[in-house]
């Protein structure tokens, strides 16, 4: 069980990071490639990340999933809070991790092998092949779905940014459940050991991400500034990136009727589907199937939450609004997403 204390203090500080994590998301993933939690979400991404890992440098795969095992704690420098700048941010901000703390935090995994050995000594080249990995493997294991990582993560967001107009910082940790439940002044968790973190008036940090799975994570080192990971919801097909091509055109074309672009407008902020079908005007089961629509063409995500289910603005949606308004009316541009590349395959 995991249990975070709050003061009055802590709940004014507390807030909900302003997007995905990349390092983050790289080391939770590096997790799950290494066994087979949530096999029905995260198995169509393991083959293809497997297959692209096979194209790294020798070793940077291995030196990977020997740092971020597939159950145990990993070192907490692998995650710096620069990381929330970028992939290359973080990283530099890993290169600049002294050797006292490398030796220290690297000491929580499972088993040493010799060969990391050079790294826990702070060895120059040992922590810039470490950089060079890191970089690698988000090219090819989270930047090919980075479009599909920041909508969900931003559905989430407009999720928890209701949650605390409504009902202020109690609201919004109330609204975590059943990840996170909220016995005030004691936010608790599931957790594979027993923790509690006294946050002493520093807040806390919440940060959504799209490859934790069931339980939150927090840093180990309890002078850190505290972070907790949570998982966003997110279906069987999350990482499906928009439609190219052709098939990108068909799927514009049923959306770029007046109907479906008001319904597309009007999402721009985030909305409920009843709160939807009231800003446009339309019926309730029109308004759904106009959001089923730009949800198939890339351009909305919908997250469900108990009963309710809010749509926000993908990239691609926010970029189609943007076009539109820099050509004025009835000029319509056809964005055309990323393709998926197979990707893939960690330590041995």
């Amino acid at each position: 069980m995991l249990r975070v204390h709050f003061t009055t203090e802590d709940l004014l500080r507390t807030k909900v990071a302003p997007g995905p994590d990349p390092l983050w998301e790289a080391v939770l993933s590096a997790n799950l490639l290494g066994n087979r939690e949530g096999q029905a979400v995260f198995d169509p991404w393991r083959a293809r990340t497997r297959a692209r890992l096979r194209h790294l440098a020798p070793g940077h795969a291995q030196l990977i999933r020997c740092l971020a095992p597939p159950r145990s704690d990993f070192p907490d420098f692998l995650t710096p809070p620069e990381g929330m700048h970028g992939p290359e941010a973080g990283v530099n901000a890993v290169l600049a991790t002294p050797a006292q703390r490398l030796r220290a935090e690297l000491a929580v995994l499972p088993a040493l092998p010799a060969w990391i050995r050079p790294l826990a000594e702070g060895d120059l080249a040992a922590v810039t092949n470490l950089g060079h990995a890191l970089l690698g493997y988000h090219r090819v294991a989270i930047a090919p779905y980075w479009s599909r990582i920041r909508a969900l993560v931003e559905a989430d967001r407009a999720v928890r940014a209701r949650s605390l107009l409504d009902g202020g910082a109690d609201g919004l940790l109330h609204g975590m459940r059943p990840t996170l439940r909220w016995n005030p002044p004691v936010l608790e968790a599931d957790y594979p050991v027993e923790r509690d973190v006294h946050l002493d008036g520093r807040g806390l940090l919440l940060i959504p991400s799209v490859f934790c799975w069931r339980t939150p994570v927090a840093l180990i080192d309890p002078t850190l500034a505290p972070t907790l990971v949570y998982p966003v919801s997110r279906g069987a097909e999350w990482w499906t990136v928009a439609r190219t091509g052709q098939s990108a055109d068909r799927a514009l074309a049923r959306v770029l009727g007046p109907g479906r672009a008001l319904t597309l407008r009007m999402v721009e902020e985030g909305c409920t589907t009843g709160e939807l079908a009231r800003r446009t005007g339309l019926a309730a089961p029109t308004a759904s199937r106009n959001a089923t629509a730009l949800r198939e063409a890339g351009l909305i995500v919908s997250l469900r939450t108990a009963n309710t289910v809010t749509h926000v603005l993908t990239p691609l949606g926010a970029a189609l609004l943007s076009a539109e308004s820099s050509y004025g009316p009835g000029h319509h541009l056809s964005p055309a997403g990323p393709s998926a590349d197979p990707a893939g395959q960690g330590c041995q």
